[in-house]
């Protein structure tokens, strides 16, 4: 089995289409999220990892998921993930992961994803500062008004 790609979305939905055939819809993928609060805060990301089941594979196996500091083995762990997943051989199947993080700083992460004793799979995701309300309407509007 192998991973065919991991992204951070915002919303994910499956839809028949024709043949029989199914439609993934995602939307939102990010690689950034701005902190809801000034750190330390919590965010929750939601993460899509897509895999395939070659037709000569059993359809058995894990799903692991770390989320780390950084993109090393080693780096600390802030949360992981193990859910065991079946899938027919041949086809492809998905798994949602849901984050619950915790972070002290303004930095960039990444959810570490394998299939059993698999390579990892790296996706990056970097914790922006909270974005102060949007001041750009009444600075244009003072600058019209001074001319």
């Amino acid at each position: 089995m192998q991973i065919i790609s991991a992204l951070f979305v915002e919303n994910f939905a499956l839809r028949q289409a024709p043949g029989p055939s199914t439609r993934i819809d995602l939307t939102g993928a990010f690689f950034s999220i701005v902190a809801p609060t000034p750190v330390p805060t919590t965010i929750d990301p939601h993460l899509v990892v897509l895999i395939y089941c070659a037709p000569n594979e059993p359809g058995n196996q894990l799903l692991e998921v770390i989320f780390r500091e950084g993109s090393g083995p080693d780096d600390q762990q802030l949360a992981r993930n193990v859910s065991p997943f079946t899938v027919e051989p041949g086809k492809f199947t998905y798994r949602l992961v849901r984050g619950e993080l915790l972070l002290n700083s303004y930095t960039q992460i990444f959810a570490h994803c394998r299939i059993g004793t698999g390579p990892w799979h790296l996706v990056p995701l970097t914790l922006l500062e909270p974005v102060a309300a949007d001041s750009s309407a009444s600075t244009a509007t003072s600058s019209e008004n001074s001319e």
